[in-house]
């Protein structure tokens, strides 16, 4: 009991209704959002056997939410952000009843496999366009539902809540796409997004945090001034980039499960949620002990950590040791967030966290989605294998080239 109190004692000033809301509609919402990983990469698989193919879905999702990232950055500022959020949680809800339309039998019957392949693009385009508005939003309306003095452990309750819906939605998807299909999967997803709008509709509108009267342009160039001006925020945003932009796996997994491992949906559920997994012991383990010193150095150890911990799962060729290897990658990289988001939250005020929210965004796109497309890639031109093994290996090398140039960074301490 004693170790209890201590730790209901760092989280009671977050304990509020508003507070309370934004996480139960976060963790639905989250939750259906990260089911659909699962069930569109295995359906695409099973439909073209392409790895390409799942490297293009990334694709398909990081261009617009790259190309709209900056402009909608400016618009969160600028917005009421209850609003836009109910907003884009409504058009995710639709997109996933696109999804679950062209996924299943009533499209086979009317579709060829291209024209399923080019309608499931498409829709995961749409989710990109949208998602370049909710992460930046979502990010700015959590820093006005409790006192800034609660902000940096707010931000690792909600990562905690991303986390745990991240865990538990690709398993889901894995264990129904088994024991049901495709069709009965989706119907889980559009429920929770549903759910998730219904939910965040208990939260009151907030003031918007920004009056500004620059233009649109004029508002992204503020935002990326800020960021290349602050050191060690663009440090540790680039680090982030590179590392998984080369070590993502995420993309080759559904190859993975099927040609190496034999584990079926099922098993590539658990290995999807295994990374996210890592995520949230981490994160748990830091919100309740948090680093104290030589935080920038520490930032470099766990991005080299995950590069080591990609090798292993390029070599291993056991359900249990590759499960193993992507669990504590998520560790390594739970770590990371909690210092990349600590950082964010102690330099950035509170009228410019639309836009560097937004810049952040494209620095995490280009990271993972790009970073599935060069799987991708990469998987077509060495061999599936080959290519992890490669990016585990420039990721090791970034770090080592990171090390050397940038030692404000490895001093770094908050």
């Amino acid at each position: 009991m004693t170790r209890i109190f201590p730790l209901h004692k760092r989280f009671w000033p977050l304990i509020n209704p508003e507070f309370s809301w934004f996480i139960a509609a976060r963790i639905l919402f989250i939750g259906g959002l990260r089911m659909t990983p699962v069930l569109l990469g295995w359906r695409l698989y099973e439909l073209t056997g392409s790895k390409l193919a799942l490297g293009l879905l990334g694709l398909s999702e990081v261009i617009p939410a790259i190309a709209l990232a900056l402009p909608a950055g400016v618009r969160v500022d600028r917005s009421n952000k209850h609003r836009l959020i109910s907003l884009c949680i409504a058009l995710y809800f639709f997109l996933m009843l696109g999804m679950l339309a062209v996924t299943g039998k009533w499209a086979e019957t009317r579709f060829s496999q291209s024209g399923i392949e080019w309608c499931i693009y498409l829709l995961v385009a749409g989710t990109g366009a949208v998602r370049a508005f909710t992460g930046a939003a979502f990010n700015s309306f959590l820093a006005q539902l409790v006192h800034k003095d609660s902000l940096v452990r707010a931000v690792s309750v909600n990562s905690m809540v991303w986390l745990l819906a991240a865990v538990a939605g690709p398993a889901t998807a894995g264990l129904l796409m088994g024991y049901t299909n495709i069709t009965i999967a989706f119907i889980p997803v559009c429920v929770l997004v549903g759910a998730a709008f219904i939910l965040f509709q208990k939260i009151k509108p907030k003031p918007v945090s920004w009056q500004g009267n620059s233009k649109t342009w004029e508002g992204v160039k503020e935002g990326l001034r800020f960021v290349f001006h602050n050191k060690a925020l663009l440090g540790a945003m680039s680090l982030d980039m590179f590392a998984v932009l080369f070590g993502g796996t995420i993309a080759l997994l559904p190859a993975f499960a099927t040609d190496i491992l034999a584990v079926g949906p099922v098993g590539l559920g658990w290995l999807v949620a295994a990374t996210y997994l890592g995520n949230f012991i981490a994160i748990a383990w830091l919100t309740a002990h948090p680093l104290k010193q030589k935080q920038g150095a520490t930032l470099l150890y766990v991005v080299a950590g995950f590069g080591f911990c990609i090798l292993v799962f390029a070599l291993s060729r056991n359900f249990w040791l590759s499960f193993a290897a992507l669990l504590a990658s998520g560790l390594f990289d739970g770590v990371s967030v909690i210092i990349r988001g600590t950082i964010v939250q102690l330099f950035v005020p509170d009228e410019m966290r639309g836009r560097v929210s937004s810049v952040n965004s494209i620095f995490i796109n280009s990271s993972n989605e790009l970073g599935q497309f060069e799987s991708g890639v990469a998987a077509t031109a060495l061999g599936m294998v080959p290519s992890v093994i490669f990016g585990g290996c420039m990721t090791l090398l970034v770090v080592a080239v990171t090390w050397r140039k940038a030692p404000g960074l490895r001093k770094f301490e908050y």
